[in-house]
C-alpha cells in the first residue's frame, strides 16, 4: 500500500510540474511564426566565362547513402546511371542537361571560390573516358582527376551549354 501511495504522489507532483501554473498570457514570450518555405532550394550556377549552366541541387540522405554503399539513386551512382540521370533531367526549366567533361568540371572546381551552394568533398563523374574501360572523376576538394571503374558509385552534377536566349548572368540563382 505504501508503494501505491508513493507512486500516486510522484505521479501527481510530476503532472503538476509538467502542467505548470496559471501564468497570464501577456507575460509569455510570443509564439514563433513558422513559414511553409522549404529549407533547401534548388539552384543553378551560371559560369559566364565558359558559357555553362550547372545544376546546384541539394543532396539527399539517400544519395549520400548510395554513394557510400556503391548503389545508384538520383545524383549518386554508377557511370551509366549518371549518364542516364543527366539525359533525363528536367531542371530549372531545361531538359538539355548532360554529364560534364573532365576539363569542364576541373575548371569549375579549380577556382578559389566555392561556387556551388550544395557540394560534397567527393568524386563527381565526368563523361571523359580514360584507358582500361574507366572514366575520369573530379574530386571537388582539390579539382584533381582520377580514373574510376564505371561500376563504382560517385556523385553526379549535370551541366548544360548556355544558349543565346539565356538571361541569367553569373552567380548562383534559384531554380524554380
Amino acid at each position: 500500500m505504501k508503494k501505491v501511495l508513493v507512486a500516486a504522489c510522484v505521479s501527481m507532483v510530476t503532472t503538476l510540474l509538467m502542467a505548470g501554473g496559471d501564468t497570464p498570457s501577456e507575460s509569455l514570450p510570443p509564439v514563433a511564426t513558422i513559414t511553409n518555405a522549404p529549407c533547401k532550394t534548388n539552384k543553378v550556377f551560371v559560369e559566364s566565362d565558359a558559357k555553362l549552366m550547372w545544376q546546384d541541387q541539394a543532396y539527399t540522405d539517400a544519395e549520400d547513402g548510395a554513394y557510400k554503399r556503391e548503389h545508384s539513386i538520383a545524383k549518386a551512382g554508377t557511370f551509366s546511371h549518371a549518364m542516364n540521370y543527366c539525359r533525363a533531367l528536367h531542371y530549372a526549366g531545361y531538359s538539355d542537361w548532360r554529364l560534364p567533361t573532365s576539363e569542364e568540371l576541373t575548371h569549375m572546381h579549380d577556382k578559389k571560390d566555392d561556387n556551388f551552394f550544395y557540394s560534397r568533398d567527393a568524386d563527381f563523374w565526368t563523361s571523359t573516358p580514360t584507358t582500361e574501360n574507366r572514366y575520369y572523376v573530379v574530386y571537388a576538394a582539390d579539382a584533381y582527376q582520377y580514373k574510376r571503374k564505371p561500376s563504382e558509385s560517385n556523385y553526379v552534377r549535370c551541366v548544360r551549354c548556355l544558349d543565346s536566349g539565356a538571361v541569367l548572368i553569373g552567380g548562383s540563382k534559384d531554380a524554380n
